[in-house]
């Protein structure tokens, strides 16, 4: 009695373990949004101050695919990123439109005059507010609207030209561009 009383938390702990390891290698890029198929969240963001790119709201989703990039001048894997969404908007001039997560406007100016600017819309989320309704926990994260302001596809972490080639170019074919 004594030895099972010994046995039966240790097998609970090596079979936790066996969970958590077998769990590890997963792709966190795969993580599902609870938003996939839903309308995006009711927002409006004022755009970046200093610049001459406009804010936008929900409404502004609708009518034509849509990807949607949180950024932060602050973020590494955002710069690293960052030609490949230049990329996407010069070869399919898709709508690129960026929420500034968590930035001082002077960062964030400084970030796309050095690195170039290929969003055609930039809000200000200074309080994270949006971010967390569109259930960001990270950054950079990239959403596919479509055209009926349905979020249709979410890419966690950054974009890689394998990413947009075989996940993103396909999301985008599949929301209507």
């Amino acid at each position: 009695m004594r030895y099972a009383l010994f046995l039966v938390p240790l097998l609970a702990l090596v079979g936790l373990v066996a969970i958590f390891a077998t769990s590890m290698d997963r792709n966190p890029s795969l993580v599902r949004s609870v938003l996939i198929d839903k309308p995006a969240p009711e927002f409006t963001l004022a755009p970046v101050e200093g610049m001459n790119v406009p804010g936008f709201d929900t409404a502004a989703l609708k009518g034509e695919p849509t990807v949607v990039n949180v950024f932060a001048s602050w973020c590494i894997p955002c710069r690293a990123e960052h030609p490949l969404l230049e990329t996407l908007k010069a070869q399919t001039n898709v709508r690129l439109f960026g929420i500034n997560h968590s930035d001082a406007p002077e960062n964030a100016r400084a970030f796309l005059a050095e690195l170039g600017n290929p969003y055609d819309a930039i809000g200000a989320d200074r309080d994270r507010r949006v971010s967390i309704d569109w259930g960001v926990y990270g950054v950079p994260e990239t959403f596919v609207v479509d055209g009926n302001g349905v979020i249709t596809f979410k890419h966690v972490g950054p974009l890689t030209a394998d990413a947009v080639a075989t996940q993103l170019l396909p999301a985008l074919e599949k929301a209507g561009l």
